[in-house]
């Protein structure tokens, strides 16, 4: 099952895989860059995002089910004529919360916003 679902670095497959709930299925498990986020896991179920800004060397593992998710957007800093997708920024909104994640390229960003579109809309 690892090697079917696209991944970063193993090592954060592993931590989400450590999480699953029973019959809960990963569907990627992205790398983030900048300081803060570590991942970003996306399940069946859930996202889950690793954040690595708490004080100390402490880390949370935040997990966010599609259904409290009210919207996803894409952050660009690139002018339209480009394509939007290619800044890799992805915000998750959750009440008044938002997460925010810098992805690795453009077809990871367009495969994590596809994923969070398709579930919040089910």
């Amino acid at each position: 099952m690892g090697n079917a679902v696209p991944h970063d670095k193993s090592g954060q497959f592993k931590q989400i895989e450590g999480q699953l709930l029973q019959g809960e299925q990963i569907l990627a498990v992205y790398d983030a860059v900048g300081t803060g986020t570590g991942f970003i896991g996306l399940t069946d179920r859930r996202v889950i995002i690793q954040d690595k800004s708490f004080v100390g060397k402490r880390m949370a593992f935040t997990s966010i089910p599609y259904s409290k998710i009210s919207s996803v957007s894409v952050i660009s800093n690139k002018s339209l004529a480009g394509s939007f997708f290619s800044s890799g920024t992805i915000a998750i909104h959750v009440g008044t919360q938002i997460y925010e994640i810098e992805m690795r390229g453009e077809e990871k960003t367009h495969h994590v916003h596809d994923v969070i579109v398709h579930y919040i809309s089910r």
